[in-house]
């Protein structure tokens, strides 16, 4: 129970916790950095850890000279990249040996099929839009490895999908996020960065089902 309230604190108030490490510890904060990112990215059970949140802490903390701005987005995106490439091998190995394909009452040989189709088909905007939603983003790269989407196609994404979140917000982080109005309700804005686009992807599966039903 103290770890949940623990993590809930420090999800609410990364900025105190982060700006403490950097002032205590100096360059290891990058180590730390890139270890949050690349588990939260590339560890299937880890998808908690506060990415968005985290992200734009550090471009406000880069706007102020307390991080390096460059160094701070070329780890970060590393991290991310890999993560994801971690996450999609961790699907590709261990999903035809959780289901055991054929031989598993758990595999449905069309469902598979169909998620392969999907992948190939839409993965791509699949995997640049999760980068964008916690929880989703944990578990997108997993899938797309499960469904055997196609390394480089996948790769293609990862990197393209990473760039645009990490660039993008440790941009914001940098420009807004010393603003007196940005950081007095700091702590409201980091509930709209995880609440928002779990009310959108509810939204989308609740269309989709109705239409599935109406269909």
């Amino acid at each position: 129970m103290e770890i949940i309230t623990f993590l809930f604190d420090f999800i609410l108030h990364v900025d105190k916790y982060l700006e403490a490490f950097v002032r205590s510890y100096g360059l290891w904060v990058y180590a730390l950095l890139f270890l949050v990112i690349f588990v939260e990215t590339g560890v299937v059970v880890m998808p908690f850890l506060p990415g968005d949140s985290l992200l734009f802490v550090v471009g406000a903390m880069c706007g102020v000279g307390l991080m390096s701005y460059p160094l701070s987005v070329g780890l970060l995106l590393a991290a991310a990249v890999l993560g994801n490439q971690s996450n999609y091998s961790l699907g590709r190995y261990f999903g035809p040996r959780v289901f055991k394909w054929e031989d598993s009452r758990l595999f449905n040989k069309a469902a598979f099929d169909r998620a392969h189709d999907f992948y190939e088909r839409y993965g791509g905007i699949t995997l640049v839009a999760a980068r964008f939603m916690p929880f989703v983003r944990t578990f997108a790269p997993f899938v797309a490895g499960v469904a055997k989407m196609t390394r480089t196609r996948f790769t293609f994404f990862d990197v393209t999908g990473g760039t645009l979140w990490v660039v993008g917000i440790i941009t914001v982080g940098y420009f807004f996020g010393n603003i007196a109005f940005v950081k007095a309700n700091l702590d409201k804005i980091i509930w709209a960065m995880i609440l928002i686009p779990g009310l959108v992807i509810l939204f989308g599966a609740w269309k989709s089902r109705r239409k599935a039903v109406q269909a």
